[in-house]
């Protein structure tokens, strides 16, 4: 039995500009030039002033320009194709609606072009080593299958099985394991020092090998690695004196020497090409203690809606007759101009809430932009800021996760100012950065040879008055990427 009944439903949409916002939001700085070309490209209504020539051709209907004042430019009404309003998309050319800062500047560390220096990769400098020896053809292309299955740090982790399959079925090349671990030792000779090697051990043994190997300690770090690289990486360096027959003095040159070494020797050789470029999209410099925020001016691009494309709209919306080809014509046009419009709206509402964004982030954290002092930096969530802007989480959240800002003591991720709020004895709320700068104070002025335990950690900060549980500190501690006490120990 079918029944009818009326049901209530809310349901939030977005508009197609809210949405093309939401886009261009989460767009870093280094690829929105990028964007803007597409949608330069895209729309011929849009313009960008910078790219256009100073003499440029004059339109055909500018005359029409100076009666605009006849258009009723305070409607904020949708309007039909016949009742379209030219002033609505009018911009004073002479003025900047695009304020990059609270302190209004000019960036001109943006305009700089950084050289790129030329260099070869790590897999080429390899290759032209391996072109200098004398091969046979079937082990140079056993050389190049070596150098091609090498890691980025410069292992070799494929078994070697799976080489030789590779060579068989891709090159039609027959070898066996032992021409193949030939090779591998031609290629274990070239620089770095302890490249192709398949696992740490080896990796360290290679480069103790290209060593004097008649000094003692030299011969005692290789026996060490070879056969206590266990012990040696725990830094049970009582079972180290007895096993290898060492005195206290002797291991500290012999640990010295092994700490000397590279672990990862592909990485000496990276080419820079491979680092993350990073554009800060803001800059906040302090002036005799009053803090300056400037948005990046990249982000602030003077686009503005094409004059010849409201003429012609103009001069099509106006003619006596209109018949069905010259209606497509008008919309067309009405389309892009549309289109142009709410992309520099677009643009405008990113660069006002990237500002907003960060201008509430720094005066929450303004003492700690003054001083870098992370002690100094105050307890603050997402919500913090989303309430005193008047936005949505998810927008906070947004700029957050994908904006940097240089300050005067380096670049940073926005989302790094914000953390969790911990209560002193006194009922007073800090900042978890506080206290992991306490934290790495204390393990950094520690007794390397009697390094602090996290029990101990928990009796310094709870004496400061900061009530933390032990599982806490080793949280914090592995946050900050520092190993446990014992790992810590040196001679």
């Amino acid at each position: 039995m079918l029944k009818q009944h009326l049901q209530q439903k809310l349901l939030q949409k977005l508009s197609p500009q809210q949405i093309q916002f939401i886009k261009l939001l989460q767009v870093p700085t280094v690829a929105l030039d990028t964007r803007i070309k597409e949608e330069l490209e895209d729309n011929p209504a849009l313009e960008d002033p910078s790219l256009m020539t100073a003499e440029e051709p004059k339109s055909e209907y500018d005359d029409l320009n100076e009666d605009r004042n006849e258009y009723d430019s305070d409607s904020g009404e949708e309007t039909s194709v016949d009742e379209f309003n030219v002033e609505d998309y009018l911009q004073d050319d002479n003025t900047n609606d695009y304020s990059t800062s609270y302190n209004n500047g000019d960036d001109d560390e943006d305009k700089k072009e950084t050289p790129i220096a030329i260099e070869s990769t790590f897999f080429e400098s390899l290759q032209e080593q391996l072109d200098l020896v004398p091969l046979s053809d079937t082990d140079f292309i056993v050389g190049k299958q070596i150098i091609g299955s090498l890691d980025d740090d410069g292992y070799l982790r494929r078994p070697i099985t799976s080489m030789i399959d590779d060579l068989a079925f891709s090159q039609n090349v027959m070898v066996e394991e032992e021409d193949v671990l030939e090779m591998l030792k031609v290629i274990q000779s070239f620089d770095p020092p302890g490249i192709a090697a398949r696992d740490l051990q080896e990796c360290l043994s290679l480069q103790l090998k290209r060593k004097d190997v008649n000094n003692p300690i030299v011969k005692k770090a290789i026996a060490i690695v070879e056969h206590h690289l266990d012990e040696f990486t725990r830094k049970h360096y009582d079972k180290l004196e007895k096993s290898v027959g060492l005195s206290s003095e002797e291991l500290k040159e012999v640990v010295a020497e092994i700490l000397r070494l590279n672990p990862k020797p592909g990485d000496s050789n990276q080419v820079t090409t491979k680092q993350l470029q990073i554009i800060p999209d803001f800059h906040i410099s302090n002036n005799d203690g009053i803090l300056i925020l400037t948005l990046n001016s990249k982000n602030a691009p003077e686009l503005r809606v094409s004059r010849s494309y409201m003429d012609m709209f103009d001069h099509y919306d106006k003619a006596s007759q209109k018949d069905k080809k010259l209606k497509e014509a008008v919309q067309f046009v009405k389309q892009k101009l549309d289109s142009a419009k709410w992309f520099i709206d677009a643009i405008k509402q990113r660069q006002q809430t990237l500002l907003k964004t960060m201008n509430a982030i720094m005066h929450y954290q303004y003492e700690y932009f003054l001083t870098a002092d992370e002690r100094k930096m105050r307890p603050i969530i997402l919500k913090d800021i989303a309430d005193k802007i008047g936005m949505d989480i998810s927008t906070v959240s947004r700029v957050a996760n994908s904006k940097y800002v240089q300050t005067e003591f380096g670049t940073f991720l926005l989302k790094s100012f914000f953390s969790e709020a911990i209560q002193t004895e006194n009922g007073e709320e800090v900042s978890n950065k506080e206290v992991k700068k306490i934290l790495e104070d204390c393990i950094g002025n520690e007794d390397k040879r009697r390094p602090l335990a996290d029990e101990k950690l928990t009796e310094i900060l709870k004496d400061r008055g900061y009530n933390i549980a032990r599982r806490t500190v080793a949280k914090y501690r592995e946050q900050m990427n520092i190993p446990v006490a014992r790992l810590r120990k040196e001679l």
